[in-house]
């Protein structure tokens, strides 16, 4: 079925070891597609959704065991421990391969193995990478289909150049004492067993796209990012991209949706990705962004119409849908969704709210991105778009401003590492409880994140024209716990703010930490945002910058000598400046 023999060796031992029933070789066909989903709605692994109000779009209820990604049995198998860093979980490749090779003996047996050629990026693009799934579960197959450029296009690159990504998985049982994530940098391999969950079972994401990825970037002088790329047009049709990266929980896919206020007529914003940037240094000196997906794997709860109305827009046909709840009338159905009563939850069982959420919280999407209503063909550019800030954001309650600026490239950096989430009560038990996320990358980074940090001074060093960088806080509250800041489309306004910075248009206040906007900096036409809110979401506490300064000090210390001096001198050069601010 190919002419690479080494992809045609590796199936053959595949299928020797997991003894599959019979080998499918997918070619990406529509045709294809349809018989995946036929055979899935026979054997009650897919539930087709009403026809006339959701076409061709299904409902897949996991087991209730595997609803989520599993870090806890997630690895990173590199020869040295140190390698992988104290950011991963270590196991020594040699006994990785023992363990699952155990796994995956006769896991197939009864089962179809499908080979899955894919593509991460645009099929024609010299920055985009290639894959090959194996996998004994149709579900990943359909899926994989949306979400990458999968099947005889990416097997004929695949040949052409001869090298790409294994991926290996089983549904196995799905015992979760029987489920572990493997990953072989070194090898370009992935292996995981006992899992049918997105973030499991579909290895291009953030299995391929992010933790290979970042060590090949690493390797070949690029950045695997778990960054969104959006385009702000503005009344002029001048175009402005931007790569955002963003913890949990912080309106990501939202951002890169966003739908300019009222108040902002000409104003356009064009989505490229809502999850993951593969960043390349250009010969003009520029950074450029391709997005390596081709569709979106989304969180459905809490997405709406007040939201992001252009999610519920594209969601409206050919969808797959995983553990969200159901209507009476064969409708989709989660919270923050609408006002109904939905007849089953996520588990088929009638609903009943003593049970928990109809809708699993964890509970997903999948869709082209081409069904984005703000979804622009630039994504499919084989050069990608060329980045004018980046963005690092979090979750706090007080401390960080709605929008700061770096001082240059090595600060931004520092407020990449730094970067922070507050929890919730409903996560923890307990409210602000700090979670340091460096570059929104702790659960994806393939390596140390000492040497990571020492790869983004590296890149930046290469860049002549670097964008900008930016910490932006979309959740500053008052002292009665309300948001200062309304959020979703209003965002446009600080992100206006920033491509004004970029071009030189608007002047800020310099403090340690980084740069402001100025008093009027940021456009409030026809916003209920008082004075006293907005001197309160820019301004900087010397003394609560001080201990965040030292904490983001022991935090650096946590990862030993391999994080670069650089990020030291920074910090230190910023509480300094903050000591003297104090008095």
């Amino acid at each position: 079925m190919t002419s690479n023999q080494a992809l045609a060796d590796w199936v053959r031992e595949v299928a020797a070891l997991t003894q599959p029933d019979r080998i499918h070789w997918c070619d990406g066909s529509q045709a294809e597609y349809d018989t995946l989903v036929s055979d899935m709605l026979r054997s009650g692994t897919l539930l087709e959704l009403d026809p006339e109000t959701r076409p061709h779009s299904y409902l897949h209820r996991s087991h209730p065991s595997d609803v989520a990604r599993t870090e806890h049995l997630t690895f990173v198998c590199t020869p040295e421990r140190d390698d992988a860093g104290p950011n991963n979980q270590w196991l020594a490749p040699a006994e990785a391969h023992s363990k699952m090779d155990a796994l995956f003996a006769g896991a197939m047996r009864g089962r179809t193995l499908y080979v899955v050629p894919y593509c991460m990026g645009p099929i024609d693009s010299p920055l985009a990478r290639c894959g090959v799934e194996i996998t004994d579960s149709p579900y990943v197959a359909a899926n994989m289909r949306i979400m990458t450029r999968m099947g005889k296009a990416a097997l004929a690159r695949i040949e052409r150049e001869g090298s790409f990504v294994r991926g290996l998985h089983s549904l196995g049982d799905l015992d979760p004492e029987r489920r572990f994530i493997m990953h072989f940098p070194q090898e370009l391999l992935i292996q995981s067993i006992g899992s049918g969950y997105g973030g499991n079972a579909l290895l291009g994401k953030k299995c391929h796209a992010l933790r290979i990825a970042s060590y090949q970037a690493r390797q070949e002088g690029w950045l695997a990012e778990h960054m969104l790329i959006m385009g702000v047009e503005d009344p002029q049709g001048r175009l402005h991209y931007i790569a955002a990266a963003f913890p949990s929980a912080c309106g990501k896919t939202n951002m890169a949706m966003l739908i300019p206020p009222v108040e902002y007529q000409g104003w356009k914003v064009k989505t490229i990705g809502d999850d993951i940037a593969w960043l390349h240094v250009g010969e003009d000196g520029r950074l450029w962004a391709i997005n390596p997906e081709a569709g979106f794997f989304g969180v459905a709860p809490g997405t709406s119409r007040h939201t992001n109305p252009n999610a519920v827009d594209m969601l409206e046909h050919d969808t797959i849908f995983t553990n969200v709840a159901m209507t009476g009338d064969g409708r989709p159905w989660w919270e923050g969704l609408s006002d109904e009563t939905p007849a089953t939850d996520w588990q088929g069982r009638p609903y009943d709210p003593a049970n928990g959420p109809a809708a699993h919280p964890n509970a997903r999407f999948t869709v082209s991105a081409r069904q984005c209503p703000s979804w622009s063909p630039e994504a499919e550019h084989p050069a990608g778009v060329p980045i004018t800030a980046i963005i690092f954001g979090g979750r706090r309650a007080s401390l960080a401003p709605l929008v700061l600026e770096a001082k240059n490239w090595q600060h931004g950096v520092l407020l990449g590492a730094g970067m922070a989430s507050e929890t919730t009560a409903a996560a923890t038990g307990k409210v602000g409880v700090v979670r340091r996320d460096p570059m929104a990358m702790q659960p994806f980074c393939g390596y140390h994140f000492g040497d990571y940090w020492a790869h983004w001074l590296a890149t930046g060093a290469r860049l002549t024209k670097a964008p900008g960088i930016y910490q932006v806080n979309w959740f500053r509250r008052d002292a009665e716990r309300r948001f200062l800041w309304p959020g979703y489309g209003e965002n446009l306004r600080v992100l206006k703010w920033i491509i004004e910075r970029c071009q030189g248009q608007v002047n800020a206040e310099q403090t340690p930490v980084g740069n402001l906007p100025l008093h009027g900096g940021i456009d409030l036409a026809g916003l209920d945002v008082s004075r006293e809110h907005m001197r309160e979401l820019t301004h900087i506490d010397p003394q609560a910058w001080l201990a965040e300064m030292d904490e983001v000090g022991s935090f650096l210390h946590g990862f030993g000598p391999r994080v670069p001096q650089a990020l030291h001198d920074e910090r230190e050069r910023a509480a300094q400046g903050l000591r003297q601010l104090a008095g």
